[in-house]
C-alpha cells in the first residue's frame, strides 16, 4: 500500500486555535491519517502521512478555514506509514524562536524558486545559510552553505546577532531548511537585525530535490526529515539514514556496521555514554520489538493498540 505525507505549514493569524483543535483531530482519526500537526494563533505548522483519500479530506479541512488562504503543501510518499501515532497539539509558536517582536506573515525574505536557486546561491556576494540543526547539516547540504552551529531553532537570533554586529557583513544572505518554515521566520528576523537582501528557497530543500534534476543539483548527501522515513535523496525517494533509538541520531550504513551499533540500543555517536539502566530499557524494548515482529504485528502506535485489544478479545 503506498501512503502520501503531507508537509504543511502557514503563518496566519488563527484567533482560537483551541476550538479548531478537536475537529481536526477527529477527522484526522476518521481519516486513518497519524502525525503531528501544531496550532498556534500564529499559525499552523505540520507533517501527516495516510492513505491520499485521507490526506485529500484533512488539506480540504485545513484549506476550509477562513484564516488560511495559502497553505503550504509538498507531498512525497511512502510504502507505510511513516508515523506511528497522530498528535494535534496548541503551541506558543508552529517554530519555537522565542523572539514574539517578529512578523512572520508580513515582514519576510524574498522567496527564490527552486529552479532559480542555483543563479541565487553561486553569486560570490551571497552568504549561503543553513538554518536547520547541526546533525541536520552533517547528513546534508547545499554547496558552501555555512552551519550557524545550533541544537535547536531557538539559538538561531544569538547567531544572527553576532552576524549582524560584524563589520564586514554580508551584503545578501540566502537561508534554506527542510520545507520552508524556519527559513521564512529565520529572514523575518535577519531583516529585523538590518539586513535588506535576504532570501529563502520557496518549498526547501524538500522542493529542489523534486524540482530540480539531480545532475544539475548543488545538493549534497540527503536531508533529514522527521518521521519515519528519517532521510530523503533527489526525487523525494527514501534514504539510507536511520534513527538510532539511544540519542535520536541519524545513523549511516557505515554507523550501522561498526562494532559499537546495537540495533534499537545504540550508535557510535552514545555507545560510551549511554547510561546502563537505559541500556537495558533499550534491550528490553527491543526484544518485545522483535517479540512483535515475529507474530506480524506492531510494538508500539495505533496499530499496537489494535493487535492488543484484538488478542483480548479473542481470549
Amino acid at each position: 500500500m503506498r501512503f502520501t505525507v503531507a508537509a504543511l505549514y502557514h503563518f496566519t493569524k488563527i484567533k482560537d486555535p483551541v476550538a479548531k483543535r478537536y475537529p481536526l483531530l477527529s477527522l484526522c482519526r476518521s481519516q486513518g491519517v497519524r502525525g503531528t500537526v501544531l496550532l498556534a494563533t500564529e499559525g499552523i505548522n505540520g507533517t501527516i502521512a495516510g492513505t491520499p483519500e485521507g490526506i485529500a479530506s484533512v488539506i480540504d479541512h485545513l484549506e476550509g478555514w477562513p484564516e488560511v488562504d495559502n497553505l503550504e503543501v509538498k507531498y512525497s510518499f511512502s510504502n507505510e506509514n511513516s508515523f506511528k501515532r497522530l498528535k494535534v497539539k496548541i503551541k506558543n509558536e508552529i517554530v519555537t524562536i522565542r523572539k514574539p517582536e517578529i512578523n512572520t506573515p508580513l515582514d519576510v525574505g524574498k522567496y527564490v524558486q527552486p529552479a532559480e536557486w542555483n543563479d541565487l546561491i553561486t553569486r560570490e556576494d551571497v552568504l549561503l545559510v543553513d538554518t536547520r540543526n547541526n546533525f541536520e547539516f552533517k547528513i546534508g547540504r547545499f554547496s558552501n552553505a555555512i552551519e550557524p552551529g545550533t541544537d535547536s531553532f531557538h539559538e538561531f537570533p544569538d547567531w544572527a546577532d553576532k552576524l549582524a554586529s560584524r563589520p564586514d557583513k554580508p551584503s545578501a544572505v540566502a537561508m534554506y531548511c527542510t520545507g520552508g518554515i524556519r527559513c521564512e521566520k529565520a529572514t523575518a528576523y535577519m531583516k529585523q537585525v538590518g539586513f535588506d537582501e535576504v532570501y529563502h528557497l520557496k518549498g526547501g530543500i524538500l522542493k529542489y530535490l523534486e524540482d530540480v534534476p539531480e545532475d544539475e543539483s548543488l545538493w549534497e548527501g540527503e536531508c533529514f526529515v522527521f518521521d519515519g522515513r528519517v532521510s530523503l535523496k533527489h526525487g523525494l525517494k527514501e534514504g539510507n539514514y536511520e534513527l538510532c533509538y539511544g540519542c535520536q541520531f541519524p545513523i549511516s550504513p557505515s554507523d550501522r556496521s561498526s562494532p559499537f551499533f546495537e540495533q534499537g540500543v545504540s550508535c557510535p555517536r552514545c555507545h560510551d555514554s549511554l547510561p546502563d539502566a537505559d541500556r537495558a530499557r533499550y534491550r528490553e524494548r527491543q526484544r518485545q520489538i522483535v517479540m512483535a515482529l515475529s507474530r506480524d504485528e506492531h510494538h508500539i502506535g495505533d496499530d499496537a493498540n489494535s493487535a492488543i485489544h484484538a488478542r483480548k478479545t479473542k481470549h
